[in-house]
């Protein structure tokens, strides 16, 4: 499992809106196939293993699977799996964990055991949900995964006072964060960003053979036409006035606004991630400045926070998150650490809001305690 389960990292940049998914075939310890699934439209794990079993000549009919998600049981842009599966004939089918999606959840477990097809569920199964996070909370709760990129100096400025912010982190820090962007559906920012960066936020220091969606938070609508980020590849607007001519200006740069209800001072957040995940959106990475990224954790969106912190004191400036004061300790809200890491000379962070994360461990069976 733990071999299908990096077969599965290995196409973390690849099969989005689908989940990174591997499967290995097993004989007496040795390996007859193994895959991982394809961009979106092509074939999925077991296939590709089943594919590369037939390739090297073995017959799978009394052999072990591991495969890290439940084999889809519909059709969808191809064929469903567990059919593949039923046809080969292997002895046992391993899962490490089940699939959230209502269209398959439990189903392709038990077309295989109707099938006389011993199967066992949950070996690894939170490594397996850690590949995923994105496709089960856009399953279980119909919204992304959301983490909020910072990089901020050791006393939790992410700019000096007048805005100047370049460079805080070093540059191992900023190539590192082209990861993230690369994994994610879609890369996040606000007006104000816009404004002070002009930033592209596309993918440069990873291959990829996929460029995430770039958004942007424009509350009034006031993005400048001639801004770097609508270079012509795929950008959404989401703001709360409409303007039609202006739209129509964008829609030839690729550019797709959205008109959504407000919320406070702002876009409806919320209504911004239903959005997303009605569009099939797994994963979003927030690349902005202390507004959006304090009204996200503000709203309860931010599950993750990717803070790479330089070794560097600024005294005074814009705060990390401008979040709402707090009545009482109390009321803060926690995360928990999940990595920390040397990036060059800076430090790179990982923390999870464990309440959230909680809510996906419950829906892929996970016990209470994992973490």
């Amino acid at each position: 499992m733990a071999q299908a389960l990096e077969l599965a990292h290995s196409v973390t940049y690849l099969t989005s809106p689908n989940p990174r998914v591997g499967c290995v075939i097993v004989r007496d310890g040795r390996v007859l196939g193994q895959g991982a699934t394809q961009a979106a439209g092509s074939a999925h794990a077991e296939v590709m293993a089943l594919q590369q079993a037939r390739e090297r000549g073995h017959a799978v009919q009394g052999a072990t699977v591991y495969v890290t998600l439940e084999p889809c049981s519909h059709h969808g842009r191809t064929p469903p799996c567990v059919d593949a599966l039923v046809q080969a004939r292997p002895a046992r089918v391993v899962v490490a964990m089940s699939d959230p999606n209502p269209l398959v959840s439990n189903r392709g477990l038990e077309h295989l055991r109707a099938a006389g097809i011993r199967v066992d569920v949950g070996l690894m199964a939170e490594q397996a949900l850690d590949i995923n996070p994105g496709f089960v909370a856009r399953m279980v709760r119909g919204r992304p995964w959301v983490w909020v990129k910072l990089a901020a100096s050791l006393d939790g400025y992410i700019a000096l006072p007048d805005g100047e912010s370049k460079w805080i982190t070093g540059a191992a820090a900023r190539a590192d964060g082209h990861h993230w962007r690369a994994r994610s559906c879609v890369v996040l920012t606000g007006l104000g960003t816009v404004n002070a960066d002009d930033p592209l936020l596309n993918v440069r220091d990873v291959d990829t053979v996929r460029q995430p969606v770039r958004a942007i938070v424009d509350t009034r609508f006031e993005v400048a036409e001639s801004a770097r980020i609508l270079d012509g590849g795929r950008v959404w607007v989401f703001t709360c006035r409409d303007d039609a001519a202006k739209a129509s200006r964008l829609a030839q740069k690729n550019a797709e606004v959205v008109v959504l209800p407000g919320s406070g001072n702002g876009v409806d957040l919320h209504a911004m991630m239903e959005w997303m995940a009605a569009r099939d959106i797994n994963e979003v990475h927030v690349e902005a400045g202390s507004r959006l990224s304090g009204g996200l954790l503000d709203a309860g969106l931010a599950d993750e926070l990717l803070v790479y912190m330089a070794p560097a004191l600024l005294g005074h400036g814009i705060a990390m998150a401008g979040i709402q004061p707090l009545e009482s300790l109390a009321r803060a809200q926690r995360f928990e650490f999940i990595e920390t890491a040397p990036v060059g000379n800076d430090v790179r962070l990982r923390l999870r809001d464990p309440r959230h994360w909680q809510t996906l461990c419950q829906a892929a069976g996970l016990p209470a305690s994992a973490s």
